[in-house]
């Protein structure tokens, strides 16, 4: 098996600490974030092969980051110093009926500022079995989409399978004269697997499912079959937002002539939903990429995100073992 490589910007997350309000106390916690470095990192504590492109400033935040990832076993020789400042954002957890907000600052960022032929993907694509794309990267601006197209045409040229999730993120895309449904179509028609419900597939086709829940899903499914020759492997998750402390989760995986759903599990006591997508992503690629059925990736990437709304921060640092330990049940402590 070749190496996986995830294509986007790395980032720094900062929170207020606990659940208290942004600036209530005159700190922060700092993590690595952003979606492709969430699901490498992910992947890596899995014992997989995987790399990521990307760009940073070469001052301490750039360079802090890389170590960071390096230490979780992410190949950085894809990573580029450039630009002159890292993108950031601020999450302001919730807490009971007090929902999560999200602040950006990636505006001029190194990634963001990044030229599309700062990229030579004959050089980077050298060994990729995958490329891991995701709608964030397109979001940030005309030339971050372009970038974002010429690494999934560079991969689908070279016969690479391309995976991507949709990650809508409408304040990115609101901030200039986007055209989502037409971008995201160009990057979709290169994947064989996209991570998305019925509301991202609605968006791409420009039209509406009329469905309830499992036959909405499936039909969604089957209109982005036929759009999307290339196509194989469509991985979602319903969630039910009971409060922010408690939500119900369940996964599902379609193909085109199979599916595979999970039961709802419950999610209470939620430490930090952000991320949570990410580690789907990373669960169901692990599943897929161990020699699992559609059945155990989705499964696994359910484990997966479960376990990380228990724990801080962007990024999914568990092991196999804790997934087969939360698979075989029992929170009891263990001794």
């Amino acid at each position: 098996m070749g190496k996986l490589l995830a294509f986007g910007e790395i980032m720094l997350r900062l929170s207020p600490p606990g659940r208290e309000l942004l600036l209530q106390s005159p700190r922060f916690d700092v993590w690595v974030a952003g979606a492709e470095a969430n699901v490498v990192t992910a992947l890596a504590k899995l014992g997989h092969d995987v790399g990521i492109a990307s760009r940073v400033p070469d001052n301490d935040l750039g360079r802090s980051a890389i170590t960071t990832l390096r230490g979780h076993g992410v190949d950085t020789a894809a990573i580029q110093f450039g630009g002159d400042r890292m993108g950031l954002y601020f999450v302001t957890s919730g807490a009971g009926m007090r929902a999560t907000e999200v602040i950006y600052d990636r505006a001029g960022s190194s990634f963001a500022e990044a030229p599309v032929d700062a990229w030579d993907w004959d050089t980077l694509l050298v060994g990729v079995d995958r490329l891991h794309l995701s709608g964030i990267t397109p979001a940030l601006g005309p030339v971050p989409a372009e970038s974002a197209i010429a690494a999934a045409e560079a991969a689908s040229t070279r016969g690479i399978p391309v995976s991507f999730d949709g990650n809508w993120r409408g304040k990115l895309w609101e901030r200039w004269e986007s055209d989502p449904r037409g971008i995201l179509t160009r990057l979709v028609a290169h994947a064989d697997l996209m991570f998305g419900n019925h509301r991202d597939i609605a968006l791409l086709l420009g039209r509406d499912f009329s469905g309830e829940g499992e036959d909405r899903r499936r039909e969604a499914c089957d209109a982005a079959f036929a759009a999307f020759p290339k196509l194989q492997t469509i991985a979602s998750t319903a969630r039910h937002v009971e409060h922010v402390d408690l939500n119900r989760l369940s996964a599902r995986i379609d193909t085109r002539d199979a599916h595979a759903q999970t039961e709802e599990v419950v999610l209470a006591g939620i430490v930090d939903r952000i991320g949570g997508g990410d580690a789907f992503a990373a669960g169901v690629l692990h599943g897929l990429r161990s020699g699992g059925d559609i059945a155990q990736a989705a499964a696994t990437g359910l484990a997966l995100t479960a376990l990380k709304h228990s724990l801080p921060g962007d990024a999914a640092l568990f092991r196999q073992a804790d997934i087969d330990a939360y698979l075989a049940g029992g929170l009891d402590v263990r001794r």
